[in-house]
């Protein structure tokens, strides 16, 4: 009896070692098909705090004819790196800049196993004749270069996939004002379920995550005049909603939120300013909640993150000293603070807009705002947004151009301040109003 009990024991103790074997066997087939932890998704990209996102360009002169170099992205790629951003978008890949993008990220990579960057893809949509005065520019008649942009972009997405993991269709092209290039829902939704197709039928990473980055009004956070059948079925093509909110523009365009409160007259400048520029933060997550609402309705589940939001540093126009009074460094630096506590503890990715400094937005105007949206400008310096950083020493080393990358105004916050906008009084606004 003894000895059965020791043989049956014996064979016990076997068989669970089998078992343990036959475990660790399917744990390990079934890891080998989840992504690497150096190669994650766009799902686990999203949301995720750890990963930063922010919008690139690396056009350094008045033109883009002239393409930024291969050395040159790679200096702001680490430059980049510095910062914390891990994900960055681009706009088209009709220009080389996309490319030498991905090819110096991939390079940096080989240089540094360590080295960490993915990209969300922009493939420019455009309608027919747009960008001319031709009346022939029809909103629901889409550019024959449609088709060879959306060819390119799934050549690079195939060529770097360990790098790009979204791609997105179009930007800002279905809002209203756009009228040089507008198109309808119908032809970003075309393009949309083409890449889509292409995921189902293999050609595509099935975990390639396809958008469109547009504004909140043309993802139903708006007028009732967006809310369509087309739209609707976008919302529910797309991997995930790309949203745009700007209430920099909106203090000049709708300025309920841009104002100092008659009982907030003898407050000091730096606390009228700050309590405008959180008035702001709140007005951007207002419009972010509602296309949320309008999103949710069409597809509970559908993520939405923010494609683009940022405040530009300087303007002689709408924003500056004779206008909203808005933009100015000090601002545009609480507008960056804010903005990122709020998408990090909402587990929203936020495409800042923009990394550096690029003048041909208005080759007429260098002094105009959209050439000083970025966080670091021409001259290589950091702007008040990214001084902690610089003061922690991320940016050590590191050059852009030539040059060595120091603060602006040599860091001195009360030269800085001399250059502050206080907003106007409400009074004052609605005086201007009456005029």
């Amino acid at each position: 009896m003894k000895k059965q009990s020791t043989s049956y024991q014996r064979n016990w103790r076997n068989l669970v070692r089998l078992l343990a074997v036959m475990i660790a066997f399917v744990m390990l087939s079934s890891c080998s098909q989840l992504p690497k932890s150096n190669d994650p998704t766009a799902a686990e990209l999203l949301g995720n705090p750890e990963v930063q996102a922010i919008c690139y360009g690396g056009y350094r002169e008045n033109t883009r004819a002239v393409q930024p170099t291969l050395i040159q992205v790679k200096e702001d790629m680490k430059i980049l790196s510095a910062m914390g951003i891990k994900l960055l978008r681009t706009y088209n890949v009709f220009y080389d800049e996309a490319s030498t993008v991905l090819k110096a990220i991939s390079e940096l990579k080989k240089e540094d196993p360590a080295f960490e960057m993915y990209v969300m893809l922009g493939a420019w949509i455009d309608c027919k004749n747009a960008w001319t005065d031709l009346p022939e520019r029809i909103r629901n008649i889409e550019s024959e270069a449609n088709s060879a942009e959306i060819e390119r972009a799934v050549k690079l997405a195939l060529q770097y996939p360990e790098i790009v993991k979204i791609i997105a269709v179009g930007n800002e092209a279905m809002v209203h004002w756009a009228w040089n290039y507008y198109v309808e829902p119908a032809i970003i939704l075309k393009w949309v379920n083409h890449l889509q197709q292409l995921k189902q039928q293999g050609v595509l990473p099935q975990t390639l995550w396809i958008t469109s980055s547009d504004n909140f009004a043309s993802w139903g956070g708006g007028g009732s005049e967006y809310h369509t059948a087309d739209l609707n079925s976008l919302i529910r093509a797309v991997d995930y909603v790309s949203v745009h909110t700007y209430p920099m523009h909106d203090t000049h365009y709708n300025p309920d939120f841009w104002f100092v409160a008659e009982a907030d007259s003898l407050k000091s400048d730096a606390q009228k300013m700050e309590e405008a520029i959180l008035r702001a933060r709140d007005y951007a997550r207002t419009q972010y909640e509602k296309v949320c609402q309008y999103v949710h309705q069409i597809d509970s589940i559908k993520p939405v993150h923010i494609g683009e939001t940022g405040w530009a540093s300087f303007s002689d126009g709408f924003y500056g000293p004779e206008g909203s009074k808005a933009v100015d460094e000090y601002k545009a630096g609480l507008y960056y603070r804010l903005t990122r506590e709020w998408t990090d503890q909402a587990g929203i990715s936020c495409f800042y807009f923009e990394a550096f400094d690029e003048p041909w937005k208005d080759a007429a105007n260098p002094n105009g705002s959209e050439n000083h949206f970025g966080l670091i400008n021409l001259q290589g310096q950091i702007k008040f947004a990214l001084w902690e950083k610089a003061d922690a020493g991320a940016f050590k080393g590191l050059i852009r151009d030539g040059n060595t990358l120091v603060k602006t105004y040599d860091g001195d916050i009360n030269a800085l301040m001399l250059n502050a906008l206080v907003p106007p009084l409400k009074s004052q606004i609605r005086q201007a109003d009456d005029k």
